[in-house]
């Protein structure tokens, strides 16, 4: 069955599944080339990284009924490594907990102050909505980023993460035995 639960937690596996294709793509690339000035509005590889972990930590936080204090303007994660296995994890982590939540949270509204300081409602579907295509937002400036760098293209469309997992559980099945 098709619930808003499924949905996201789908979702939240595309998201890892599609860092690490940009993050692969990335290897191709000299190691200051990510901390250089790449006409991004972060301006760099890293800082766009970084604004992407930051504001996974921070809707969650807000899904969760927290706060989280956030500097968009600085590198919160300097160390490229570190940031890499942050941003993996963060996206396990939140995908972990909205698998263990109940299906009506997914048609509920939470509350939050927004960067500007001022309350804001919304619909859990429509901030987990903003949130996995912000995602993809800015992850398409490094992938654009990336291909000009002379790096290979990086396909992380969602219909190539659908394909991977079916190719992944027909092998599995395959493997299983009679």
């Amino acid at each position: 069955m098709y619930t808003w639960k499924n949905h996201f937690v789908v979702q939240a596996d595309y998201q890892h599944w599609a860092n690490e294709v940009m993050f692969t793509a990335l290897d191709y690339l000299q190691p200051d080339v990510i901390g250089s000035d790449q006409g991004l509005f972060f301006n760099s590889i890293h800082h766009t990284v970084d604004h992407i972990l930051t504001v996974s930590q921070s809707w969650l936080a807000r899904l969760q009924g927290e706060h989280f204090a956030a500097n968009y303007r600085v590198i919160n994660n300097p160390d490229w490594r570190d940031l890499k296995l942050a941003l993996r994890r963060e996206t396990r982590k939140l995908q972990t907990w909205l698998e263990a939540q109940p299906s009506e949270f997914f048609d509920s509204q939470f509350a939050f102050s927004g960067s500007d300081g001022k309350p804001h409602t919304m619909w859990v579907r429509d901030g987990l909505t903003h949130l996995f295509t912000h995602y993809a937002h800015h992850r398409g400036q490094v992938s654009a980023v990336v291909t000009r760098l002379g790096a290979p293209c990086p396909e992380m469309d969602f219909v190539y993460y659908r394909r991977e997992m079916e190719r992944l559980l027909t092998e599995m099945k395959s493997a299983q035995p009679q």
